[in-house]
């Protein structure tokens, strides 16, 4: 919902075009424009990282240390899903409400016309042909003409071109045309803010802080045994022991995935940048150039969506492909040709039995009782060498 609410403060600025509304290198910034979707939306994405008290960190934190206790391999592969998570949540929410608005940086004309451009590299999976990500994308400068994605440059706004986009707001109010986002009715906000309420609280449901069970009417039959965390008797200190080094990791594999979100797609002025840290990974060095080796793999990995499109296009993609092409070169060639060579020989067969009748009747008089002959013939010859055999046994 969250993402439906972005979509419809969109739509007014750039009409209504998926590529346009959809993009996330056309929005950020949006903070100020739409605020209630804004907390929404991130206390929705705390969630999804599992960051406790809200919703899903209760069911995350159990699946890691339920798959940890049965599967090893199943517990790395849920903490590295947890992990991307995190880092693809994050880089949604800042990319759209981070920084400032960038839809009237550059024209999207522009921006689909060069495959050059820095907004290039980071549009959405599968708007763009693959490239190499430039080590040095996110803090290099682009030309004076050129408005950098990223760029550390404030640009301030002409008086004279503020009283121009205000006239031209104001020309166009009564067409519904806009300059910047604007808030999403209440329709759609009205459902945002009850489940936000759900994501804040519904967590707490089935788990008992006093040690004494829950009697739920509605969910009393879902949540038996109910789960009880805080005892007040005998092992209460291993029961927080056991509750905090679960949540301990299920939480800082996510804080991870948050951090270096923030590290590559935060805004020069967020508050989220740590300047300190950042130079500490520019300097020049041997460090620096593992780092940047090691920063192009994940990059490439990431843009070519983790491979799985190589993966499936190479193993059942170019397999299907190749059993149809086996398919049909049988069917072409083998079904298709046995039967035009039925129709091929049935052709030349009716060719030259057509130059055989002369139309005489006579001619095919003779021509009956000439088959006619030779079939008695036959019958003749078979009938007296049958008749002949058991006499010959017999002598």
């Amino acid at each position: 919902l969250g993402s439906g609410s972005i979509i419809h403060s969109m739509e007014p600025i750039v009409g209504y075009s998926p590529e346009k509304s959809q993009n996330m290198v056309l929005m950020g910034g949006l903070t100020k424009y739409v605020p209630i979707t804004k907390i929404t939306f991130f206390l929705g994405t705390l969630s999804l990282c599992g960051i406790p008290p809200l919703a899903c960190f209760w069911s995350k934190d159990e699946i890691l240390h339920d798959s940890w206790l049965y599967s090893p391999i199943f517990a790395l592969i849920a903490w590295f899903t947890t992990g991307l998570t995190a880092f693809y949540m994050f880089r949604m929410y800042l990319l759209t409400f981070d920084g400032y608005l960038r839809i009237h940086f550059q024209d999207y004309s522009s921006l689909n016309s060069t495959k050059n451009s820095s907004f290039y590299s980071i549009s959405l999976w599968g708007k763009g042909t693959l490239k190499k990500v430039n080590r040095n994308f996110f803090f290099s400068n682009m030309n004076k003409n050129k408005v950098c994605f990223f760029s550390k440059d404030i640009y301030k706004i002409n008086k004279n071109v503020r009283s121009k986009i205000r006239d031209f707001s104001t020309y166009f109010r009564n067409r519904y045309t806009y300059m910047y986002p604007h808030e999403s009715s209440n329709t759609m906000l009205f459902p945002l803010l009850v489940l936000v309420l759900f994501t804040l609280f519904i967590g707490s449901i089935g788990i008992s802080f006093n040690g004494r069970a829950i009697d739920l009417d509605l969910l009393s039959k879902w949540l038996t045994p109910s789960t009880i965390l805080f005892h007040q008797k005998g092992n209460s200190y291993e029961d927080w022991y056991g509750f905090l080094s679960n949540a301990f990791f299920s939480v800082s594999i996510a804080l991870f995935g948050l951090l270096i979100a923030s590290i590559f797609y935060g805004s020069i002025y967020s508050s989220f940048k740590n300047m300190g840290l950042i130079n500490f990974f520019l300097k020049t060095g041997p460090k620096r150039i593992i780092l940047d080796k090691i920063k192009g793999v994940i990059y490439n990995w990431s843009y070519n969506r983790g491979y799985i499109d190589i993966f499936y296009t190479g193993i059942f993609t170019m397999s299907i492909r190749g059993l149809a092409e086996l398919t049909q070169f049988f069917d072409k060639y083998i079904i298709d040709g046995i039967l035009n060579g039925i129709g091929v020989a049935s052709f030349f067969m009716g060719e030259g039995i057509k130059y055989m009748g002369g139309g005489r009747i006579s001619s095919y008089l003779f021509l009956y009782f000439s088959y006619v002959s030779i079939f008695l013939f036959i019958f003749i010859l078979f009938f007296f060498s049958s008749f002949s055999l058991p006499n010959s046994q017999f002598s």
